[in-house]
């Protein structure tokens, strides 16, 4: 299950020129397993199922103890809690009339972990792959570092949920695209995780494996955790987390139609595909503005002025009517927006073209249910006003001063607590 709390971020935290570099694509577990079968690195046979009856067939065929995994855009799954049994979100089963018990209690209810809404995800599907005899946990990735201009290995014999306590464990060797994983850095990880000779030969071939999927795949991240020796020996891979490059989303379709996307990622998802920055915050002030800059500068003042922002909403310089008015839309949809702030510095775009927008957008949607305060400055500001101040809707004010603005928005939107 792909989700953005693993190692690699935490590397990435305490090394900030590689935040940057992360692409918040999720894919649930069983395309990640498929995706490492196609790349040919190793996994446990495993089957996707919806229905207690496919579970128990499943559990039937891969003949012996299984693990059942339910599959929701969360971390924390083996720690959560089901509304039904109160049993986590991962679980052992020994026999096919267990898989279908477990089964029942897990499909159509609400998993709760650290990482979902409080009422937690609702799971319709289970990933079901036979369990691994565990002889040793590793940790392996592969990301790049930033600063150095260079990909870079991460490796760690402390795997699994053990990474993140022991970051002193975890090793970085960098190599280059071209050269790949060289004598030198098999030498390397041979001596410092202790395999033997037949041992390495395996391990490289699953790195070798690793880079050719990192590179055909742009991806920005792929993190196998854990890599796990079983008990006879051989090398499997229980779990893996991956970004991608978003600029590669033309050359990888198919990847990226595999995305699966929260409410509000999917809010996020259709902004982006209209050219515009957005990005949900916790509050209850919408904005819409042109320019990171602004954007940040916006935020900042309406939480100086003791307001919280809802999101993050850049229009940019080349918008058009209809992409604002889509962002009208999903704003209107935000339950928790009480008020919205329209901030806009007319460079490239046009103030007149900004004021239509807001109106045709007040007339869409019979008008503003919430206080609009808008500031329009720079090309076409005074034509744009004049729109406005025509239209004669409720609920909105005009304040061409940026700071009043925010006073304004924050005094007539109900506070958060």
């Amino acid at each position: 299950m792909i989700t953005w709390r693993s190692i690699a971020r935490t590397f990435q935290r305490h090394h900030a020129p590689l935040r940057a570099q992360v692409r918040q694509l999720s894919l649930l577990e069983h395309h990640s397993h498929n995706l490492l079968k196609e790349f040919k690195i190793p996994v446990p046979p495993g089957f996707l199922v919806t229905t207690p009856e496919k579970a128990k067939e499943v559990v039937s065929v891969l003949n012996g103890p299984s693990m059942i995994k339910a599959q929701v855009l969360a971390g924390g799954r083996g720690k959560g809690k089901f509304n039904s049994d109160g049993q986590s979100g991962v679980r052992l089963v020994e026999s096919p009339n267990e898989a279908f018990r477990n089964a029942t209690n897990m499909l159509g209810y609400y998993l709760t972990t650290a990482q979902t809404p409080q009422d937690g995800l609702r799971v319709d599907e289970l990933y079901i792959y036979k369990a691994v005899s565990i002889a040793q946990e590793f940790y392996f990735a592969m990301t790049f570092d930033r600063q150095r201009a260079a990909p870079v290995l991460l490796i760690s014999s402390a795997g699994g949920t053990n990474i993140e306590s022991n970051m002193d464990n975890l090793h970085k060797l960098y190599f280059g695209l071209s050269t790949g994983i060289t004598d030198e850095i098999d030498a390397y990880i041979q001596a410092e995780l202790g395999f033997s000779d037949a041992e390495m030969k395996d391990i490289h071939r699953i790195l070798v494996q690793m880079l050719k999927l990192f590179k055909e795949k742009d991806a920005t991240l792929l993190e196998l955790n854990p890599l796990v020796r079983s008990g006879e020996g051989e090398f499997i891979c229980l779990d893996a987390k991956f970004g991608f490059d978003d600029a590669a989303r033309y050359r990888q379709k198919e990847l990226f139609g595999l995305e699966e996307r929260s409410p509000e990622q999917e809010e996020e998802h259709q902004l982006a595909e209209l050219g515009l920055n957005y990005v949900r915050l916790e509050g209850n002030i919408g904005n819409i503005v042109n320019g990171a800059g602004l954007a940040m500068a916006t935020n900042d003042l309406i939480s100086l002025h003791g307001g919280k922002c809802a999101n993050f909403l850049d229009v940019g310089g080349s918008t058009t009517k209809e992409a604002l008015s889509r962002a009208f839309r999903i704003l209107k949809n935000d339950q928790r927006i009480r008020g919205i702030l329209i901030n806009i510095y007319g460079g490239i775009v046009r103030c007149d073209m900004i004021a239509e927008a807001i109106v045709a957008a007040a007339a869409e949607m019979g008008g503003f249910k919430c206080p609009v305060v808008v500031r329009l400055q720079g090309t076409n500001a005074e034509k744009g006003l004049k729109l406005i101040e025509q239209s004669e809707l409720d609920n909105l004010v005009v304040e061409p001063e940026f700071e009043k603005a925010a006073q304004r928005i924050v005094k007539e939107t109900p506070r958060v607590d």
